[in-house]
């Protein structure tokens, strides 16, 4: 394909509200750091420069070389390989309980992060390579649920259940994608239904057997998010501060820099996991719209690039970024917003950090990069 045509076929759309989310992160960052660290807004430029020139780099290949012979397969053995290096006393760098960096000379970095999108490439190849679907041999189900039960495990080990869960989207997302036998899929979700019941029975009850099931911080995390109120100056403080700020934004909120909960230090990690309660409090619930708004029209045109793909390959890869984004906005602005328990996930494309961006940016170049380079006919248009 002539190199004008792929430039033309470009989802100039998609890259606009890339750059719409990139705006937002800095004026959320600027308004959540104003009274403590301005530096902030800089390193997050510089980590959005780095990201885009990244995500520009992966439009440079036909991302179709990546299915062929096992590339995909090592990069995956490295990927589970800095997980296990995570765990390494003097290695991992343990931060508020959780050991799930490395350090490299003067940064660190998060692997799990780059496990997300190791994850969707090498399960979108194996089910690519799939003949016949739908899928219900269960040997090539195990084979794609023996890839996700090492990374899943590791990043438990760390612990980080939030990270762990994306892993579990973004395998829900392929496989759904890849046409999974609705019996199977039933199966699979009548077991989640169980063990969910079965975590709140233990939990109502009391039981001493939800200790065997849980963490004793998960235990505190589902405590705290039934009654936020029953500790609002210990583990409960997060979330009633959170809430309080979203609140407070009411309607078109406070204004720029004017958030008394987040300019009075009262809301933990304004500019990471909690950015979303410090932005509705200065923009209210109509600044909160416009950014759920831009979301979901991001991830329209994502799946929108994933149904007009002419290669199995690359609709699973969207269908792969698609879940890891959806259930990541999901989860933050829940948590944030008090409708879910905390788990310390970032907010996509907002919250501060190098690790987070430059991979959803990665994964968004791929995406458009999947967008440029179709030439037959849908795959699933008929």
């Amino acid at each position: 394909m002539k190199p004008s045509r792929m430039i033309r076929q470009l989802d100039y759309p998609l890259i606009f509200l890339i750059l719409v989310l990139a705006a937002i992160s800095i004026v959320a960052i600027s308004g959540a750091t104003h009274s403590f660290n301005p530096s902030y807004v800089q390193q997050q430029l510089l980590w959005y420069l780095l990201g885009i020139l990244l995500m520009g780099a992966t439009l440079l290949f036909d991302y179709r070389v990546l299915i062929q012979g096992r590339f995909l397969y090592v990069l995956y053995g490295l990927g589970v390989l800095l997980l296990i290096l995570v765990m390494i006393p003097g290695v991992g760098v343990t931060v508020k309980g959780a050991q799930k960096w490395i350090r490299l000379g003067g940064f660190q970095f998060q692997p799990s992060e780059l496990m997300k999108l190791i994850l969707i490439l090498v399960l979108a190849k194996v089910i690519a390579e799939i003949q016949h679907l739908p899928l219900r041999d269960w040997r090539k189900i195990g084979k794609i649920i023996g890839l996700f039960i090492p990374p899943f495990i590791l990043t438990l080990k760390e612990p980080d259940l939030g990270m762990a869960l994306v892993f579990v989207g973004i395998l829900v997302s392929i496989l759904l994608a890849g046409g999974l036998d609705w019996r199977i899929m039933m199966t699979g979700l009548t077991a989640v239904v169980l063990l969910i019941a079965g975590v709140a029975l233990l939990y109502a009850t009391e039981s001493p057997l939800l200790t065997k099931v849980l963490e004793p911080h998960q235990i505190q995390r589902i405590e705290i998010f039934a009654n936020p109120s029953s500790d609002p100056t210990g583990a409960g403080y997060q979330l009633t501060q959170s809430m309080i700020a979203v609140g407070s934004g009411q309607l078109d909120g406070k204004g720029f820099q004017q958030g008394t909960q987040t300019q009075g230090n009262w809301i933990p990690e304004p500019h990471n996991d909690f950015i979303f309660a410090a932005f509705a409090e200065e923009f209210g619930f109509i600044g909160g719209s416009i950014l759920l708004c831009t979301f979901i029209f991001l991830v329209y045109r994502t799946i929108r690039i994933g149904i007009h793909c002419d290669h199995r390959f690359g609709a699973y890869i969207v269908a792969g970024v698609a879940g890891m984004t959806v259930f990541q906005v999901f989860q933050n602005i829940g948590m944030n917003a008090g409708m879910l328990p905390i788990t310390g996930l970032p907010l996509p494309f907002i919250s501060y950090g190098g690790s987070s961006l430059i991979t959803q940016l990665m994964a968004m170049g791929l995406v458009l990069n999947i967008g440029m380079r179709k030439e037959g006919e849908f795959l699933f248009m008929d």
